[in-house]
Formats: structure tokens, sequence, C-alpha cells
């Protein structure tokens, strides 16, 4: 979702959250995230390395920085465009 229609008290689906769509819903569905409240807690580059083992591919950087937007939005950050996060994911990850 378009993180700038974001409300967080009506997130319960996976689109519900920024910058998840349904494509990328599918493939948090199959690291089993099925919920939002599933990514609390969870670590993005854990989450992003699991997603490349289960479908054999290195998956593009931009997917690291959907998932550091959505497990910092869930740990009650703000909702943020993912690109907002791929600076800080060069500076901590390096190229990737």
């Amino acid at each position: 979702m378009n993180p700038l229609k974001v409300q967080r008290s009506r997130v319960q689906l996976l689109t519900d959250l920024p910058n998840i769509g349904p494509s990328m819903a599918a493939s948090l569905q199959r690291i089993g995230i099925s919920s939002p409240g599933q990514l609390v807690g969870k670590d993005p580059f854990e989450l992003y390395t699991s997603l490349c083992r289960k479908t054999r591919t290195r998956q593009d950087p931009c997917v690291l920085d959907v998932l550091i937007s959505v497990t910092s939005f869930m740990n009650g950050g703000e909702p943020m465009p993912w690109w907002h996060f791929t600076e800080a994911r060069k500076r901590q990850y390096g190229a990737i």
C-alpha cells in the first residue's frame, strides 16, 4: 500500500502495510509470514536471505529496503516509502 494511505489502526492484511502489494505479500507468505503482526521483532536481513534461499535467486536489493520499511513500521516507525531506507541499507549491509 502507498505509505501515505496507511493507517496503523487499520492494518490487518499484509497488503495494508506500507510498500506491500500483492506480489510482495505473496513473497512474505512464501517465507511463512501471513499477517503483519508476525513482522514485529523480525530482522529484515534474515527475511531477505530467507526469501533468496526459498526462491533460489538473489532478490533485488530494493526488496531488502521494503523489508526494512515494513519491519520498521511494525516496530512503531512511521510509514515511509521504501526508498527512504536505501541509504541506511547501503551503510549497514553494503553491496548485497
